[in-house]
C-alpha cells in the first residue's frame, strides 16, 4: 500500500493556521534515542513534506541546538506554506537536572538565539517548553506578547502547564496551543486540560501519542534500545513496570490486528477521534514508520470502536511515571 499522504486539517487555535492533522516532533533526531544522523533527519523532514506534513516542532533544548539548525537546513527553500513550532525555557546545567527560565530578558535572547539557528525571520509558534515557577506566568507571556508585536513570532503556547495557568496566560495573551503528553497510556492530565482549552478555543498538541513507541508495539524488551536511549530512564520502561505496560500494549495489539492495521496506526486513529482540537505530533528517525504513522488517517474507527480502545487501557492503568522523578518536579505545574 503507498503511503497516506495528509489532507486533514486542524486549527492552531480560534485564529491560527491550519496544519496537518498529523504533525512531525523532531525531538528524536537529535540523539534522545540512541544514535541519530543529520543527513538522515533531513532526508526524513523532506519526506514529510511530499507525504503533507506542514507541522514541524522543535526546541532549542532538543540537541541545545542541534535540532533548530537540522530543521532549518532541511527546510530550506520550502519554508512557505510551512508552521515552524519551537520552545524555549529549559536551561542547561551539565551534571544535573535541566533549569528553567521564563524571566522576560531570557524570552528575548532565546527567541533570537532561535532565529538564527532556524533561519528565519519569524517563529510560527513559540511556546514555554517549562513553567518557571519563581516568573509570574503574566510576564512570561507578556515578554512573548512583545515578540508577536515585534513580528517575531505568531502564536503563542505553552507545555505542561496547569489549567490554572493556562486560564492566566490566556487571559495577558491569546494562547493558541496547549502541548502537554497524550495517549493511551498517559491520559489523566490532557483529560483535565482539555476541559479548559476546548473552552478556550485552544489547540492540544498530543506529544510523545506512542508513548515513546510502547503503544507501537515495536520494543520488545530493554535489550532492544539502542545504548544511550533515554527510554532506558523512564519509569514505564524498567522492571515489573515495563511488563505490565507491554501486557496493555497486547489488548491494543489484539484490536489492530482486527482492524488490520498496525498499533501505531491504531492508537493515532484513536488519538485523532478524541476532538478536531487535538494534534498529534509522533516523532520518529525513520523514513518507514513515519508513513507507517500517516497509515492512521485512513483507519476508520466507530464510537464503539473508539470506547472499545479505550477500555483496553483504562485511564490510570500505565504503571511508571512518564519522567523520571526529577522531570516529574518539572511537569504539569
Amino acid at each position: 500500500m503507498s503511503a497516506a499522504t495528509v489532507t486533514e486539517r486542524r486549527r492552531l487555535g480560534k485564529d491560527g493556521p491550519e496544519v496537518s492533522a498529523i504533525g512531525l516532533g523532531c525531538m528524536s533526531l537529535s540523539g534522545v534515542y540512541g544514535k541519530s544522523d543529520d543527513q538522515a533527519g533531513i532526508a526524513l523532514i523532506r519526506r514529510a513534506l511530499d507525504l503533507g506534513i506542514d507541522h514541524f516542532d522543535s526546541s532549542d533544548m532538543y540537541g541545545w541546538g542541534q535540532n533548530e539548525e537540522l530543521l532549518g537546513r532541511a527546510l530550506q527553500g520550502h519554508r512557505q506554506g510551512v508552521v515552524i513550532a519551537t520552545k524555549f525555557g529549559q536551561t542547561r546545567r551539565p551534571g544535573g537536572a535541566n533549569g528553567v527560565d521564563g524571566s522576560p530578558a531570557y524570552v528575548a535572547s532565546a527567541c533570537e538565539a532561535s532565529l538564527k539557528r532556524l533561519g528565519i525571520d519569524v517563529i510560527d509558534l513559540y511556546y514555554q517548553h517549562r513553567v518557571d515557577p519563581q516568573v509570574p506566568v503574566e510576564d512570561t507571556i507578556g515578554a512573548m506578547a512583545r515578540l508577536v508585536e515585534q513580528g517575531k513570532v505568531r502564536f503563542l503556547g505553552l507545555c505542561e502547564a496547569r489549567p490554572e495557568r493556562i486560564r492566566r496566560a490566556h487571559a495577558t495573551h491569546r494562547i493558541a496551543a496547549v502541548q502537554s503528553e497524550f495517549s493511551l497510556l498517559y491520559r489523566e492530565e490532557a483529560t483535565e486540560i482539555r476541559r479548559l482549552t476546548r473552552d478556550l478555543g485552544i489547540a492540544f498538541v498530543a506529544y510523545a501519542p506512542l508513548g515513546r513507541s510502547l503503544l507501537a508495539g515495536v520494543v520488545p524488551d530493554l535489550a532492544h534500545l539502542d545504548a544511550g536511549d533515554t527510554r532506558g530512564r523512564h519509569p514505564r520502561f524498567m522492571g515489573e513496570n515495563f511488563a505490565k505496560n507491554r501486557a496493555l500494549v497486547e489488548k491494543i495489539e489484539a484490536i489492530a490486528r482486527e482492524k488490520a492495521c498496525t498499533p501505531s496506526q491504531l492508537v493515532l486513529a484513536w488519538l485523532l477521534a478524541q476532538g478536531p482540537d487535538v494534534i498529534p505530533i509522533p516523532g520518529t528517525k525513520h523514513i518507514s514508520r513515519l508513513e507507517e504513522n500517516l497509515g492512521a488517517l485512513r483507519v476508520h474507527l466507530t464510537s464503539a470502536d473508539v470506547d472499545r480502545i479505550a477500555a483496553a487501557i483504562p485511564i490510570g492503568a500505565a504503571a511508571g511515571t512518564r519522567y523520571p522523578k526529577g522531570g516529574m518536579r518539572g511537569v504539569y505545574i
